[in-house]
């Protein structure tokens, strides 16, 4: 095997590869006698096929593994021999083959570039953190009840108010003439829910059991049904009852209906998931601010196919968002130059990124154990709640499915292993600051300690984090 690098440009090189044909005749002899040991050809006892006809029969999908097999080895050897991590799969071209004679090709290659890690500990994060309130358990408490609350029937005579439940016939027309979807009958609406159309539930109040009326609405501009946006309605209102909202209870009752023995142990539980949610909260202003940290000190060139990789990726899923009319209000109006661009940069810096969380791990032996694996299902699960055993099933008989968790579980382990080694300190900020977008808080922390980047592509979110 003869390998010649025939160009070196960076990341991207190049080489000739020729396998002599006395090596290929040499592997197709060797696997067409391993062929005529189990083959069965009327005539002939298996192993005793003369080679000839062997050859006849067999040389042309014998030929082509072979051909694989030898392109295979030779592009690894040129890899090995030059010490080099492809980037992507090298891009092979057979160049010159033909029975008898030396089979050529090239191999075209970008590869990863060399990543020095260091000054990890010199890293400083604040990590904004938020106190819980006894006001915000409270709230929670609150919304538990109300979602407990009970009704009961109001006196004939008593007059609908805001806030209390109408159970009413209806049949909504346009132009005098019913319309799909407009007719319900004993529908139980809370007045001043907001869950009907703008206008319709406030000419309900003051209604009373055995009245009818008649509720004249405009349909929004914007509503789901074509055939229904902006367009002039009434509806035909039969009111059968009209129920009051029993104020609920908060005691020990309250808890017990939702699984637990007292009301100090459902304050507890409502605590203890509010904190849940602000480390949550947390955990994502101090990753992105971190990895803006990282992107600042770190500036190689990145392999080119990764970058377009990410960007095709990326790019699909704006057509795709720009397709259902959910584009992004930042990109609403731009040039797809203008888009590109942009996106091209992000597709940039999250390859950059990757590629230093990827030498982190490398470099500090850190892996993913069945453990990891194990609790990464069970979180999945609980955002089921209730279909716990169909998440479960699904992972167990989905085996790319589980080993879509593992990137993910690395990077977020990475993450954790640099945060040890950083200077992380603590600052007490509001649960509305806690709140913000961390893409737009992490533009104001930037710009205290770092020149600002190119706004176009400060709003957009890493892969990385996604």
């Amino acid at each position: 095997m003869q390998v010649t690098q025939t160009n070196a440009d960076g990341l991207k090189h190049e080489f000739k590869v020729v396998i002599p044909a006395g090596h290929l005749e040499e592997k197709v002899s060797i696997r067409l006698v391993e062929v005529g040991r189990t083959v069965r050809i009327p005539g002939f006892r298996p192993g005793k096929v003369p080679m000839g006809i062997l050859r006849k029969k067999y040389l042309s999908s014998v030929m082509g593994e072979v051909l694989e097999a030898v392109v295979n080895d030779g592009t690894q050897h040129a890899l090995v021999e030059h010490k080099l991590r492809p980037a992507v799969q090298p891009k092979v071209e057979i160049t010159s083959f033909k029975e008898g004679s030396d089979l050529e090709f090239t191999i075209a290659v970008e590869t990863l570039p060399e990543v020095k890690i260091t000054g990890l500990g010199d890293v400083a994060i604040e990590k904004p953190v938020a106190e819980v309130s006894d006001a915000a358990v409270d709230e929670a408490l609150q919304n538990i009840a109300d979602r407990q609350e009970k009704t009961e029937a109001a006196e004939k005579a008593y007059a609908a108010d805001s806030g209390d439940v109408v159970v009413i016939d209806f049949l909504g027309k346009l132009n005098g003439e019913p319309f799909d979807g407009g007719k319900a009958e004993g529908y139980s609406l809370k007045l001043g829910s907001g869950s009907f159309i703008p206008g319709f539930e406030e000419q309900l109040i003051g209604v009373k059991a055995d009245d009818e009326r008649v509720v004249k609405v405009t349909f929004p501009a914007e509503y789901g049904s074509e055939a229904l946006a902006g367009k002039d309605a009434e509806f035909d209102i039969k009111v059968h009852e009209v129920r009051k909202v029993v104020p609920p209870s908060i005691d020990d009752a309250l808890a017990q209906s939702v699984g637990l023995g007292t009301l100090d142990e459902l304050k507890k539980a409502i605590r203890e998931e509010i904190e849940r949610e602000y480390g949550s909260l947390s955990r994502a202003h101090v990753k992105r601010r971190l990895l803006d940290q990282l992107a600042l000190q770190y500036d190689f060139v990145v392999p080119e196919s990764m970058v377009d990789l990410e960007f095709d990726a990326i790019w699909k899923q704006l057509e795709k968002d720009k397709a259902d009319g959910r584009l992004d209000a930042a990109d609403q109006g731009k040039t797809d130059e203008v888009l590109k661009e942009e996106y091209r940069t992000i597709a940039t810096r999250r390859v950059r990124l990757g590629l230093v969380l990827s030498e982190v791990g490398r470099e500090n032996n850190i892996t993913i154990v069945q453990d990891d694996l194990n609790r990464a299902v069970m979180a999945e699960a609980r955002r089921y709640p209730g279909q716990e055993q169909m998440v479960f099933q699904y992972f167990q008989k989905n085996a790319d499915a589980l080993n879509g968790l593992r990137a993910p579980i690395f990077e977020e382990k990475v993450i954790d292993f640099i945060l040890e080694m950083a200077k992380v300190t603590e600052k007490v900020v509001s649960i509305d600051d806690l709140r913000k977008d961390p893409d737009e808080d992490s533009e104001a922390v930037v710009a205290e300690t770092a020149p600002k980047p190119k706004k176009k592509a400060a709003k957009k979110k890493d892969a990385v984090e996604e």
